[in-house]
């Protein structure tokens, strides 16, 4: 399931010109990025506008998890550091960045963004090369959704008041955010922009798998000339974003992670008076009904689960088939991911990436070993695998009950339970059946049916007819244990702002 070999197109693969042709198997021939990117030997930590080094002296590398090589060693920050972030952080807000107007905030971020745009190419590099995604995903998915949150919320940045008809907004003062690895850089532009717009200062810790384009884009803030200490970054692992949520200097905490995590970090909020918001796990169900285009909700399935490795909180890693199609739907489903192509996630022909770390590879196997122990059947892609490096081959489960592990627990990674429903209550229940509430997809050519079920859903985002298209412009967010509060659109500046 995850062993090694090395690579060569399944036969099914889509067909390329001749050319590119050997014996009786179609091939792609190789298309690597050779775009150069100024990937540093080592990274310090960036408070009050400077790279400084951190004060322990201690560091850790950062892993290339296409190849297992050594791509960066980044400073590791101590509660020192932090300390002196949110100092840098609280000075900025009350001197600089509290006092401006909305509309020269507004110019910062227009120029961050038209930096984000200048250098989009390497970035997407960066973020491929630090995450494992397919260049694919990070050129035309990430890059570009990252640039457009800072030039929405660069044009709300003068118009809070008309965001919040008859009251007074006025910034929190000091964020800590916490990111997670799968969005490196569009997780940060999710927390950030309308931080700032709001009048807000940062201390951001990403995660300390993905940490290199943050950085990057503390260069991107240097050449903005965004005032010093308005944006500050700590690298290092969970004890530094806990130190970051202890701080008493921290007015308001956001976090995008897992659940168990976002339960303690609630907990040690509690009572502090510091602004809270979560955006946590997801176990989507991506509901397909006997009268939606099944080529088109196939594709949809594909985009929502494989294409990004699984590795999003919203992934529709429950399917929900009618019964009278899920014959027909499991067949398509199955001739296409045989034509998905695992490798590189540099070349522009991949399809599915590699997994981030050791340890969630680790998660995703021991999680597949209880879906076969507890009786489910399992369909994996014939693609092979690179000889080096953490893979994952795309892969299905059918015959899944609701008690399955798998159809209960977030699995992040590329592989999808099927169940099945014969009325759209029950599509409802077993949907709603289960304790989170982030995403949700419907397939069906009766839109009727897509707003009767939409109100009954409880997730936070619902799409019907296509699946993880996202816009800055709308808010993202879920229920129950997937979390509270949202990001994105006028709903995404709430969080930052008193009233």
């Amino acid at each position: 399931m995850a062993t090694s070999r090395k690579s060569k197109s399944p036969p099914s693969a889509p067909q390329p010109s001749p050319a590119l042709t050997f014996g009786s198997a179609w091939e792609y021939a190789p298309a690597p990025e050779t775009t150069p990117v100024p990937l540093q030997k080592s990274y310090d930590l960036f408070i009050g506008g400077k790279f400084v080094p951190a004060q322990s002296g201690r560091s850790f590398w950062s892993i290339n998890p296409a190849t297992g090589e050594r791509l960066a060693r980044l400073a590791e920050a101590g509660e020192a550091d932090v300390d002196r972030a949110v100092q840098a952080a609280r000075a900025a807000q009350g001197r600089v960045w509290g006092r401006l107007s909305g509309a020269e905030r507004g110019k910062y971020l227009f120029r961050i963004a038209r930096l984000i745009q200048e250098k989009s190419r390497e970035l997407a590099i960066l973020e491929s090369l630090d995450g494992g995604k397919p260049i694919k995903e990070s050129r035309d998915i990430d890059l570009p959704l990252v640039a457009a949150h800072f030039f929405h919320y660069a044009g709300w940045a003068d118009k809070l008041e008309y965001a919040f008809p008859g009251r007074k907004p006025r910034p929190l003062g000091v964020a800590g955010q916490v990111i997670p690895w799968n969005f490196p850089l569009l997780m940060a532009a999710w927390k950030i922009a309308p931080a700032l717009a709001c009048g807000n200062t940062v201390v951001l810790k990403p995660a300390e798998t993905t940490s290199i384009t943050a950085m990057h884009l503390a260069r991107i803030f240097q050449d903005a000339g965004l005032p010093e200490g308005v944006v500050n970054i700590v690298t290092g692992a969970g004890d530094v974003g806990a130190a970051l949520v202890r701080h008493p200097g921290i007015d308001k905490v956001a976090f995008t992670g897992s659940t168990e995590v976002g339960k303690r970090i609630a907990a040690a909020v509690a009572g502090t008076g510091k602004r809270l918001t979560l955006e946590l796990g997801g176990k989507a169900a991506n509901i397909v009904f006997e009268d939606a285009p099944l080529d088109q909700a196939v594709e949809g399935i594909v985009n929502g689960i494989y294409f990004n490795q699984g590795h999003v909180c919203c992934a529709g890693s429950r399917l929900l088939v009618q019964e009278g199609v899920h014959d027909a739907v499991v067949r398509k489903l199955r001739d296409r991911i045989q034509t998905l192509r695992v490798g590189d996630p540099l070349d522009k022909n991949t399809d599915v990436g590699a997994i981030n770390s050791g340890e969630q590879l680790g998660r995703i196997q021991e999680l597949v070993d209880s879906g076969l122990a507890e009786g489910a059947e399992l369909f994996q892609s014939r693609c092979p695998l690179p000889e080096n490096g953490l893979w994952f081959r795309p892969s299905f489960f059918t015959g899944v009950t609701p008690s399955h592990r798998i159809a209960r627990e977030e699995i992040f990674g590329p592989v999808l339970s099927v169940l099945t429903f014969r009325t759209p209550e029950e599509a409802v229940e077993r949907a709603n059946n289960t304790c989170y509430g982030l995403s949700a997809g419907i397939w069906t050519d009766k839109g009727s049916k897509i707003f009767k079920l939409a109100n009954q859903l409880k997730a936070g985002v619902i799409w019907a007819n296509t699946y993880n298209q996202f816009d800055p412009t709308s808010p993202f967010g879920g229920y129950k244990e997937s979390g509270f509060g949202r990001e994105g659109g006028l709903h995404g500046l709430a969080p930052y702002v008193k009233l």
